[in-house]
């Protein structure tokens, strides 16, 4: 893949997204990952199926794995090195290694979800992803993000126009009316057992 949209999506597709993957594994991540989902997807019951949109490493689904066995997992990833990972937690054929702005349409599950991705998308093209979540999902949607009441622009590990705050949840909620907020929460970077990176996370689930 070497043509983008925009400066965000070449920023992780190349080693900036190669040095993410050394940060963001391990043993502590996976049992903050567990206490996450544990928490974030109470209102859902039983998931039979889920989409991720940057997924990484799989590091989230690893946690989904074990909290649903049997669970069946697709997930997007921009990144080569991290796709290559990713194809070994959920199988060759569940992968697609391209931008989210490029996900196929016949790609969906039961959960669609994005974790700490949103506030790295180019704020122009956030209608396109904000689409491919709620065109994926069969019934819930998962938003956990850095949240903001207003957009903001912060500067990112040394660059600019990288880092995106705002109420991306409260945006997806007035350009879809069909869909409803059942929980929400927040997971500290702090918490002495199970810190995340300050994220504010959102349930939704289609009406009907």
């Amino acid at each position: 893949m070497s043509t983008y949209q925009t400066e965000q999506e070449k920023f992780w597709a190349e080693s900036f997204g190669d040095d993410y993957i050394g940060r963001n594994q391990g043993d502590q991540l996976l049992a903050s990952n567990l206490n996450f989902f544990t928490k974030a997807l109470n209102q859902a019951g039983r998931i039979d199926s889920c989409i991720e949109f940057g997924a990484n490493i799989g590091m989230n689904l690893k946690a989904l794995k074990l909290l649903y066995p049997g669970i069946a997992m697709k997930g997007i990833e921009i990144n080569e090195k991290a796709a290559e990972e990713l194809k070994e937690v959920i199988g060759s054929a569940n992968v697609f290694h391209g931008s989210i702005y490029d996900t196929p349409k016949e790609m969906s599950a039961q959960l669609s979800m994005i974790k700490g991705v949103l506030i790295h998308i180019n704020p122009d093209m956030l209608p396109n992803v904000y689409e491919k979540l709620y065109n994926s999902s069969e019934k819930y949607i998962l938003i956990a993000e850095y949240y903001n009441p207003a957009p903001v622009t912060i500067p990112y590990r040394g660059h600019s126009d990288r880092l995106f705050k705002r109420d991306f949840a409260g945006e997806f909620m007035d350009r879809y009316q069909d869909v409803e907020l059942i929980d929400y929460g927040f997971a500290y970077r702090r918490d002495p057992a199970f810190p995340q990176d300050d994220i504010t996370w959102f349930l939704m689930k289609k009406k009907g």
